[in-house]
C-alpha cells in the first residue's frame, strides 16, 4: 500500500513537469529504450527519472519485463492526472492567446464522416467568415458510440458525432448535448429510375444492388431492422464501406441504393446528385450531438466554435420544421 505523501516537503520540490513528460512518453512508447530514443537522451537517464518518481510517490508506476513496460494501478492514476495537468497548461496558453486576440486560436474537433459531410462544410464556411484567424483541426472518428478515447485522452477538444441514446445516460464523465434528431433515409442518384417514383415499397428494393456501412455500423443495423420488420430478406449488399463520400459517388453515378442520414441528403443532395426515396422506414432517432469532457476547462475559442455549431444547427432544424409544415 502506498504511503501518505506530503506535498510541501516532498512532491512540491521534487515533482517536475519534465519528469511527467518523460513518464508519459515511456507509457506511450512502451519501453524505456524507445522513450529515450524519442526524447534524445540515454536510457539510464529515463530509468533514473522513473525511479525518482516512484521513490517520491512511494508506489511502483510501471511493471518492467523483457517486452517493455505496463502501467500499474498507481501508474494509471498518475497518467490520467498527467494528461489533465498538461491539458490545463495548454488551455491556459490558449486563454492568453485569446486575451491577446479574441478572434484567433486553435480548436481540434473529432468528427464522424457522416456528420462532417453533412454539417461541417457550411459550419466551417460561416465560422471562418467571422473568425478568419482561427485554425480548426479535424480529427476523423470511425465510431459513432460514446467510447471516445480521443476526447478522454484530450487529443481533441470537442466531438461532433451521431450517438446511441442509451449510452448518453451511462457516461458520467461526458457532457452530451443533442443538436438535432436525425434519421435514416433510403437514397438513390437523381438519375436513378427510382428517383421519379412518388411511393416505393421497401419490398421493391430487395433485388437492387445496395451499398451500406459494414455490419458493425449503425446504418447497417437500422436497415437490418427495417427489412426484418417487413419480414423481408436482406438485399444483396455489393459494397460495404464507412466512406460516405464513396457511397454517395457510387450511388450518384450508378444503379445503386444506399441508406444515409436525412440531413446529409438534405444539405448535400444537389452537390452529390442524391435524392431521398419515398420509402417508409421505421422511425428511429439517430441524434447528432456535441460532446465534451466534464470538469475540463475549454478555451474561449473552443467555446466560440461550440456556440457557432449550436446556432447553426438550431437554424437548420427550424428551417426543416418550417418546410415540413408547409409541404
Amino acid at each position: 500500500m502506498a504511503r501518505k505523501i506530503g506535498w510541501e516537503d516532498q512532491l512540491g520540490r521534487r515533482l517536475k513537469l519534465r519528469d511527467l513528460h518523460v513518464f508519459s512518453t515511456v507509457v506511450q512508447r512502451g519501453s524505456m529504450a524507445k522513450a529515450a530514443a524519442h526524447l534524445g537522451v540515454s536510457q539510464p537517464a529515463v530509468s533514473e527519472v522513473i525511479a525518482d518518481l516512484e521513490h517520491a510517490l512511494g508506489a511502483p508506476l510501471l511493471d518492467r519485463s523483457p517486452r517493455g513496460v505496463e502501467l500499474t494501478t498507481y501508474g494509471h492514476a498518475l497518467l490520467k492526472r498527467t494528461h489533465a495537468a498538461f491539458d490545463e497548461l495548454k488551455q491556459g496558453i490558449r486563454d492568453i492567446e485569446f486575451l491577446t486576440d479574441p478572434t484567433a486560436g486553435e480548436v481540434t474537433i473529432g468528427c464522424t464522416d457522416s456528420v462532417a459531410a453533412a454539417v461541417l462544410a457550411p459550419v466551417f464556411q460561416q465560422f471562418f467568415q467571422k473568425y478568419p484567424k482561427v485554425v480548426l483541426n479535424l480529427h476523423r472518428l470511425v465510431t459513432a458510440t460514446l467510447d471516445l478515447p480521443e476526447l478522454r485522452e484530450r487529443s481533441v477538444d470537442v466531438v461532433l458525432g451521431r450517438v446511441l441514446m442509451p449510452l448518453v445516460q451511462q457516461d458520467d464523465d461526458l457532457n452530451v448535448e443533442i443538436l438535432l434528431d436525425d434519421r435514416l433515409v433510403v437514397s438513390a442518384g437523381t438519375q436513378s429510375r427510382w428517383a421519379r417514383r412518388r411511393t416505393i415499397d421497401l419490398a421493391e428494393l430487395v433485388d437492387e444492388p445496395w451499398i451500406l456501412t459494414p455490419p458493425t455500423g449503425r446504418a447497417h443495423a437500422l436497415m437490418v431492422e427495417a427489412f426484418r420488420a417487413r419480414d423481408l430478406d436482406m438485399p444483396k449488399v455489393c459494397l460495404t464501406t464507412y466512406s460516405l463520400h464513396l457511397r454517395a459517388l457510387m450511388v450518384a453515378t450508378g444503379p445503386f441504393i444506399t441508406a444515409l442520414p436525412a440531413f446529409t441528403v438534405r444539405l448535400d443532395a444537389g452537390r452529390m446528385s442524391l435524392k431521398a426515396l419515398p420509402v417508409d422506414l421505421p422511425v428511429r432517432s439517430w441524434p447528432v450531438a456535441i460532446v465534451t469532457l466534464k470538469n475540463r476547462t475549454l478555451s474561449p475559442v473552443t467555446q466560440l466554435f461550440i456556440d457557432h455549431v449550436r446556432d447553426f444547427t438550431t437554424a437548420l432544424v427550424a428551417q426543416a420544421d418550417s418546410e415540413t409544415q408547409s409541404a
